[in-house]
This record gives C-alpha cells, sequence and structure tokens, in this order.
C-alpha cells in the first residue's frame, strides 16, 4: 500500500510509459459498493503481490530503470515523506514513541522514522511489499521496526502517531469516512494522512490517463474532495495541525497532520 500507496498519485500515463492506475475498463458505474471495494482490495493486492511489485520496487529505490515519467513519481513521492520526516524533526520527539504506518510499502517513511528512534509497527495489503520493507530494514540494522502484511481495516492497536501516506487513491469516495475513523481509532496523538485531491485539474488529467489504459492499468485511482476530508477526521475528534501539497507532472497528493483536539 503505498501499494494502496504505490500509487504515488499517478494519474496521467500512456501505453509506452510506467502504466498504474486508470479505472479498470470492466469498471460498472451501477457496481454494488461492498463489491467494487472487495474488487479493489483485490485488484491492489494482487497487482502489488506480482507485476506491480517488480515496477514501484524499482520506483521507490534509487534503481535507474526507471523512465522519465517513474522518475517524476519517485520525486513527488519523496518530497512527501521529506515533509513529514521535516515535521517530526522539528518537533524533536519521536524517540520512543509509537508510530503505526499504514500501507507502509517498502518502508519509505517506516524505515526513516525508526533510525530516527520511533517504535515501528507497519503494514501493507501486498506480502511482496511489507517483505521487501523488512528486508530493507534488516539490512540496514534496524530492530524497533515490525512489518507484517495486512489491510487497513484489520490494523489494531493505540499508536502515538499513526501515517497512512499514499493509500486514498486506492479507497472509493463512499468508503473514506470510514478509512478515516479507522485510522483515527489507532492514533492516541495524531494521524499525517495524504491524498489525491479532486479539483476540475487533477480530473481533468485523470479522464486525460482515461483515454490510454495500457494493458497493465488494473488499479484504479481515487480522488477526494478535500472538504470532506478534513470533516471527517474533524469529526473523528481531530484538528488540522500542519499541512503541505506537493504537486509534479504526474504526482499530486495533499498532506494533512491532525492532532487529537
Amino acid at each position: 500500500m503505498r501499494t494502496f500507496a504505490h500509487s504515488a498519485f499517478f494519474i496521467l500515463s500512456t501505453g509506452h510509459v510506467a502504466q498504474a492506475f486508470a479505472p479498470s475498463a470492466t469498471f460498472s458505474r451501477r457496481a454494488n459498493p461492498l463489491s467494487m471495494v472487495v474488487d479493489d482490495k483485490t485488484e491492489v493486492r494482487e497487482y502489488f503481490n506480482t507485476e506491480g511489485f517488480s515496477r514501484w520496487n524499482k520506483i521507490y529505490s534509487e534503481s535507474d530503470e526507471v523512465n522519465t515519467v517513474q522518475l517524476d513519481i519517485r520525486n513527488g513521492h519523496d518530497q512527501t515523506i521529506q515533509k513529514i520526516i521535516n515535521w517530526i524533526d522539528d518537533d524533536g520527539d519521536i524517540k520512543g514513541k509509537t508510530v503505526c504506518d499504514c500501507g507502509c510499502g517498502v518502508g519509505s517513511l517506516a524505515i526513516p522514522l525508526a533510525q530516527m528512534g520511533a517504535e515501528i509497527s507497519a503494514s501493507d495489503i501486498s506480502d511482496s511489499m511489507s517483505n521487501e520493507a523488512g528486508r530493507r530494514a534488516k539490512e540496514l540494522g534496524i530492530t524497533n521496526a515490525k512489518f507484517y502484511t495486512s489491510d487497513l481495516e484489520s490494523v489494531e492497536g493505540k499508536y502515538d502517531t499513526v501515517t497512512c501516506v499514499d493509500v486514498a487513491i486506492h479507497y472509493p469516495t463512499e468508503k473514506m469516512g470510514e478509512m478515516i475513523e479507522h485510522l483515527c481509532s489507532l492514533a492516541d496523538d495524531r494521524v499525517i494522512f495524504s491524498f489525491a485531491p479532486k479539483t476540475w485539474y487533477y480530473v481533468g488529467l485523470k479522464k486525460i490517463g482515461e483515454l490510454f489504459p495500457g494493458p497493465s492499468k488494473t488499479t484504479r485511482a481515487y480522488l477526494h474532495e478535500e472538504q470532506f476530508v478534513r470533516a471527517c477526521l474533524e469529526k473523528a475528534g481531530f484538528e488540522i495541525a500542519r499541512e503541505e501539497m506537493t504537486g509534479t507532472n504526474f504526482y499530486f497528493s495533499r498532506l494533512l497532520e491532525a492532532k487529537r483536539a
């Protein structure tokens, strides 16, 4: 999940470059919402356990085997991660605190937070991704991070900070409120959350991307109304403390830090 993230809010793509998240041609507008969620989850899990893992593992690394679009996505995602790290570094109090990273991908955020002294519990819906995150952490000698496979809804416990970065792109609008509510229920202090905001410009980019579906675009991409996301956080008892926006040519992400009121 940066499989539920590995989507790195990349909407525009063509058949000859990195392909990912335009809606599947089999999608029906009259589909039952519950079956849609099951289908989305199955698509994401299967994709990021197979061909998607190879593609996004290269993007979320220093590999030279990436094209121009994939490099742009890497840079955008790296900017979002660095903004979070800067927030936490400015606070200066993460050492010994517990952090739950939902949709950890290959550990892009969980690993540096562990290196800063946080106690990390990180999960991803993809075995391949969570295993790769664990491998990278072990290679760096990190012992204060646990990586395991789970969908977001099944994550349990209480943590000082809950992070969920570049994951909401996979959640349909009708499930977004439940997702945010669950993340907030896990957090004692704060939630750090990112999503692709639904604006006329980004909707336009998404529609253009749908004109070039490509054979390997196997997951759907969902944009979300920023006002709705903020309202869900407020309803759960949180208020926005800090926010950022990252936008490159092929990646865009609204980042919010919400603290318990």
